[in-house]
Parts: C-alpha cells; structure tokens; sequence
C-alpha cells in the first residue's frame, strides 16, 4: 500500500462496523471478532491518491468501510483502463500473492479496515470460515469480470452507460439493504473521466449517453454527482440485460 497517508485509528468495534454482515469477516464468531479487532488498523485516502501501484508488494490486506476505489490497468504508452471498483465491503488484496496486480486509486474520500498480510494469512489458516468466505468473494469477482467482459466487448456506448448505472444502483440498495427500485438516490462517485476510461469511450460521447438518458426521463442528476433513479425497468432495458437484470431486491 501507498505509504503516503499513515494509519487513522477509527472508533469502530468490529460488532458496530457498517460492513459487518457483508465483509470477509461476516461469518466471525465473537472470539474471531476479537482476534481482528486486535490485528486491525484504518487507513484513510483522498480522492484521487493511490492506495496501491500494479506490482508493488503489498504488505496489507483489508476492506473497504467507506467510500469508493479505483482499479486500473495502464498500458506502456500511457493509455488507462479501469478494470474495477471497490464499494464498502469489498476487499483489496488477496491472501498468499505477493503484489497487486492493478493500481488502486481513491475515487472518492476512501477508508480502509487493514490488517498486515502475513497476520492475516496466519489467522485464515486458523478459521476456515474467512477462508470460506474470502473465497466466495473471490468467486464473486470472477462473476462480475466476467460480465464486465461482455459490457466492453459487445455492448454499445448507451449499453454501457446503463450497465455501469445499474451496478451502481445495485450496489447502493444491498449497502443500505434497501429494495432496488425507482426513487432509488445514489452518489456518482465517478468522474465523467473516469467512466470514459472503465467503459472504453470519450468523455464526450460519456456526457452525451448521460444527457440522453436524462432527457428520457430514466434518472435525474441532482448538482450532477447524485443520481435518482425514476424508471429502473428502463434502466434495465437500456443496459442490453435480461428483465431481472440480475438485480436483488
């Protein structure tokens, strides 16, 4: 992890943490929370500062508790392309690899729940239940990559926009474990700049999708960084999915 921002302790018991039910430590019995809550630390990052470099060796692991992440792949001349984002529950850094494979990059104002990776790979060895469901979230990735791949290999520009507004809206109903569903309210936590760059557009063929798509009436934009959600179904439609569209309620 970068070393430019120091580690902020929080006033968090593991018991009271936002992402308890969802993180990689969902399953911890009460003597497991204890052990975390001993190894734990918080680090908070910026928007726009780097959590991680692709290659560097990472001596912490740990999950998103607020905020949103970046990550990237950067080519050697230069060009980027955004393979991922980390919303609150979501875990950077895998047990038994050295480095991570992209860069991380703060998209909003970012806090991490840390724990030094040899600690953390000695205390999985000892609960299989983390085991288990550090596994399951890994397979979870796979899932989402997977998709991904359809969205930057078939779909088209205004598919894409939608696609990325969907994962969005899905993402926020389970944080706050609320119905997806028109009325739905969410930050924008990206840039139009960084969407050109995880869907593999221009900026400006970016704005023009979202102006379209708020002129139809499928969501508002409230100061441009919050989205109101007014016709899910649409929404849906407009993404190229199926009628579920793979969204829980």
């Amino acid at each position: 992890m970068s070393s430019m921002t120091a580690p902020r302790p929080l006033p968090i018991r593991c018991a009271d943490c936002p992402i308890r039910y969802r993180a990689v430590c969902s399953p911890c019995d009460e003597g497991e929370l204890q052990e975390l809550e001993r190894i734990k630390s918080y680090r908070t990052y910026e928007a726009g500062e780097t959590i991680a470099w692709a290659g560097e060796k990472l001596s912490l692991v740990g999950s998103v508790v607020e905020g949103v992440a970046m990550l990237s792949s950067t080519l050697a001349d230069g060009r980027r392309q955004m393979v991922g984002l980390l919303f609150p529950s979501d875990f950077l850094g895998r047990p038994g690899r050295e480095s991570v494979s992209y860069d991380a990059v703060a998209a909003t104002r970012v806090t991490f729940c840390m724990f030094q990776k040899r600690e953390f790979e000695r205390l999985i060895t000892r609960t299989p239940r983390i085991e288990r469901r550090l596994l399951e979230m890994t397979l979870d990735d796979l899932d989402a990559a997977r998709e991904w791949m359809v969205l930057l290999g078939r779909k088209t520009a205004r598919e894409k926009i939608a696609t990325l507004f969907v994962i969005m809206a899905r993402r926020e109903a389970t944080m706050h474990d609320q119905p997806a569903g028109d009325g739905l309210r969410f930050p924008l936590y990206i840039s139009r700049e960084a969407m050109a760059d995880y869907l593999g557009l221009t900026i400006e063929t970016v704005s023009r999708q979202i102006s379209s798509l708020r002129r139809e009436g499928v969501f508002t934009l409230e100061g441009n960084r919050t989205v109101q959600i007014h016709d899910l179904a649409r929404l849906i439609e407009e993404a190229g999915d199926d009628a579920d569209g793979g969204l829980a309620n």
